[in-house]
């Protein structure tokens, strides 16, 4: 809701919570200012080495990070579900070379594939969750290929084929809604991962680019305060990705217990 409506509630209200004002630099949270028009600005959490408001880029960023990690994970369950069901469906040949696929991209570290599609397509958001949707997307295909697979056995797949029904109705209509369960387990756990890269990316300087603020470019503007009367500055988003990646890790585990129980 926070990403969301952030521009609605925010203190600061210019494009990217970017206003800066270097006479409030270093404001400790909590700090109320006058204005020269006697209007007072609250600073709940303080301000930057620039004068900006802390809670409102925190807010702004919300947006950013929370955005790729859904985006990343749109693309993925895209590609993965569409590969994964056509391998688990049909299998020989087409299983072999889809499976083939999924190994090799399996076998290359993550973090390095995502950084050499960025260098390629240039730095960006847009760039950021494509790069981070073409790398996970190896996940759910895995999940959904193991259950079409087990599905596509079943009496009432065999039934459907008898009636007549073609491949595409079949696999979408009457497999993939038996197989929601454990793409929602994986889509909660790469939404976690998601948001973890993108924040090790705009750290390093290949996601979001300044002004444009995330909970990783942040980090990296004043993770040098850490051990110094300003450490919030680091620590505030720096909690923020903790929070939300076990959040959304501690979701996919609830999903996954409940699966384990509905089923027992």
């Amino acid at each position: 809701m926070v990403a969301i409506a952030g521009p609605l509630i925010r203190p600061d209200e210019s494009l990217h919570a970017n206003a800066q004002n270097l006479n409030q630099s270093l404001l400790e949270p909590g700090s109320t200012v006058v204005l020269e028009n006697g209007e007072t600005q609250h600073h709940w959490l303080g301000t930057d080495r620039y004068g900006r408001d802390v809670l409102s880029r925190l807010m702004a960023g919300s947006a950013i990070s929370l955005g790729v990690g859904l985006s990343s994970v749109l693309i993925s369950l895209l590609i993965g579900i569409l590969l994964g069901a056509w391998a688990g469906y049909r299998g020989g040949r087409v299983d072999a070379l889809i499976s083939w696929s999924i190994q090799v991209v399996w076998t290359l570290p993550t973090l390095l594939m995502v950084l050499a599609i960025t260098l390629a397509f240039g730095k960006g958001l847009w760039q950021v969750f494509l790069a981070i949707g073409l790398t996970m997307w190896v996940d759910v295909a895995r999940v959904v290929r193991g259950q079409f697979i087990s599905l596509r056995e079943m009496e009432f797949i065999e039934a459907a084929k008898a009636i007549g029904y073609g491949d595409l109705r079949i696999m979408f209509r009457h497999m993939l809604p038996n197989a929601i369960g454990p793409i929602v387990v994986i889509a909660a756990a790469n939404f976690a991962a998601a948001i973890l890269i993108e924040s090790g990316l705009s750290f390093l300087g290949y996601g979001a680019q300044i002004p444009i603020p995330s909970w990783g470019n942040i980090v990296q503007e004043h993770y040098h305060l850490i051990t110094g009367r300003h450490a919030w500055l680091a620590l505030a988003p720096g909690g923020l990705i903790v929070s939300v990646v076990l959040a959304f890790t501690f979701i996919g585990d609830g999903i996954r217990e409940w699966q384990s129980q509905q089923t027992s």
